[in-house]
């Protein structure tokens, strides 16, 4: 099958940084999928990997933890899929990726594919939409429904692919006021657009930002970019005993100084269920079957920001590039082989 993989982790404008190869087609294990990958989305792990997790015994890594295809064969356990049915899935992390023709999944962590939408702007949703379900809900335990009304929610990175996301679960299912960061007029509006109440400028100190909008402080917080460059002023921001969850590499985090407020701290990581097969670990599949019914009921959309064309090296080369470059709008999709 085709493939596209890196043998050594180099930097993204060397041609070699990843590869179209040919691979042996994987086997289904039994409780697995194997899915014929139709589209694929790329997210900010995949250049994490890339420039840091050297491929074992010079073999080749795959990338890839955004699928929508559909499904050739099952394992002898699967209870869940039939052959033909159309799915989107992240993956595992301890796992080859899905930048290939073929890969296998374990049926738990699968989805049915949103009926209303191609396989491009399904492949935009699972590992964002995981992401930002599990930090809302879980996580930072809002509610569903007007039970929190009166409470409020930063996003700080509200039009990245998590934003994008989070921004619209958090306006459409919940009470929350829902005030989302940007730092460009496009990724502004794309936030506006996804339903924040309200947007402000993450190149400016954030809790001052807040105070001139006239909100001096927030109940929850969604960091999910440079939370150690914004820690104080999101402590400054939060009110006491309120509750700050993060998704980023932060080298260092003090949190001492959340003490004086109480405030809580929650680390959102998707691939904690699937790495660690977790006893709740179909909790992913049944979220992606609710994602894909909002979707398909016109309460949520997909956050296709850019089509990049076809599945192969060069095309992923130029998404990755895009992704270092943080100036990426939604989410970069590629299409068939």
């Amino acid at each position: 099958m085709k493939a596209i993989a890196y043998y050594a982790s180099l930097p993204i404008n060397d041609p070699n940084a990843l590869q179209d190869i040919e691979l042996p087609a994987p086997v289904a294990g039994p409780r697995d999928l194997l899915v014929e990958v139709k589209a694929i989305s790329v997210n900010p792990v995949d250049t994490k990997v890339r420039q840091n997790v050297a491929p074992e015994n010079g073999a080749a890594k795959v990338l890839g933890w955004d699928v929508a295809g559909v499904v050739k064969a099952v394992g002898s356990e699967v209870t869940l899929f039939k052959a033909g049915d159309k799915v989107f899935y992240a993956g595992s992390l301890v796992r080859p990726g899905g930048n290939s023709e073929l890969h296998t999944v374990d049926e738990r962590i699968v989805g049915h594919m949103p009926k209303s939408l191609g396989f491009a702007d399904a492949a935009a949703l699972p590992l964002t939409a995981i992401t930002a379900w599990e930090l809302l809900f879980e996580r930072l335990q809002v509610r569903e429904g007007k039970q929190d009304e009166g409470q409020s929610l930063l996003i700080v990175g509200a039009a990245g692919g998590v934003g994008s996301i989070l921004t619209q679960l958090a306006s459409q299912l919940t009470a929350l006021k829902v005030i989302g960061t940007a730092s460009r007029p496009e990724t502004q509006e794309w936030a506006k657009a996804l339903g924040a109440d309200l947007v402000i400028d993450h190149s400016q100190p954030l809790s001052e930002a807040l105070k001139a909008a006239g909100h001096a402080q927030v109940t929850h917080v969604a960091s999910l970019t440079q939370t150690d460059h914004h820690l104080d002023q999101l402590v400054e921001a939060l009110q006491p005993q309120g509750k700050l969850a993060l998704i980023d590499d932060p080298k260092a985090l003090d949190v001492s100084k959340l003490k004086r407020k109480s405030l809580s701290l929650h680390w959102e990581f998707m691939y904690t269920r699937s790495m660690f097969e977790t006893p709740d670990m179909i909790e992913q599949h049944n979220l992606l079957n609710r994602v894909a019914e909002l979707i398909d009921a016109g309460t949520l959309k997909t956050t296709v920001g850019e089509h990049f064309g076809v599945i192969n090296a060069a095309n992923l080369r130029r998404a990755h590039a895009l992704l270092e470059s943080g100036k990426a709008k939604g989410k970069i999709v590629l299409e068939g082989f």
